[in-house]
């Protein structure tokens, strides 16, 4: 069995137009509650009745999906939460990559925006495998709207409990302050740590 999850601590002390309050409740409780929980659910799991199988409801089935809701709950906080602490300034490799995929970083972060606005749950920039391509995901849910083979570089959470105690509404204000803070020199890392610049050289880029 995997070996149980941890909380991971920020890496930041404090963000532009985001309070410290919202980012401990954030942190401290939300994300903190869904490593509670996934170390819970495969706990459990340890102890199952793998004869107690079936498509409509069984222990298996029940235990094995929402753990794919707690698993990525904790994975998608944890890359939001690497996304942030930066000048928020574009810069490196990405920078590039993004000017190849999207035409330019204006083009790129139009189309980011425009998804934090649209998405109920995450926007997810993203490197796919498949493809050699950045693009842009929209996912409602955490275990719903992610594509396989993709490595997300840069993740922005738009559910309300991410922004509601500094701008109530305001999402709009919420992703102003989340572009200010992003840690472009973090995704740049990513890129190095995956090898997607070599891998990128296969498909002729």
């Amino acid at each position: 069995m995997p070996e149980e999850f941890q909380v991971k601590p920020l890496k930041f002390k404090e963000l532009q137009g985001i309070s410290q309050r919202q980012i401990s409740e954030h942190h401290d409780v939300l994300y903190a509650g869904y490593v509670k929980k996934t170390n819970e659910i495969r706990s459990k799991f340890k102890t199952v009745d793998l004869a107690d199988t079936n498509a409509t409801y069984s222990t298996v089935r029940a235990l094995k999906l929402e753990e794919t809701f707690a698993v990525n709950g904790v994975k998608l906080h944890e890359g939001y939460f690497d996304s942030l602490g930066g000048d928020g300034v574009p810069k490196g490799k990405i920078l590039d990559l993004i000017k190849e995929d999207f035409g330019s970083y204006e083009a790129w972060e139009k189309e980011f925006r425009a998804l934090g606005i649209s998405a109920r749950g995450w926007v997810v920039l993203a490197y796919d495998w498949s493809d050699g391509k950045l693009h842009n995901y929209l996912c409602d849910a955490h275990n719903q709207g992610g594509v396989w083979s993709c490595a997300p570089l840069l993740i922005l959470d738009v559910y309300e409990h991410a922004y509601f105690l500094d701008y109530a509404t305001g999402r709009k204000n919420y992703i102003d302050a989340f572009m200010k803070n992003i840690d472009w020199t973090h995704v740049n890392q990513s890129i190095a740590q995956h090898g997607i610049i070599e891998h990128r050289k296969h498909f002729g880029s």
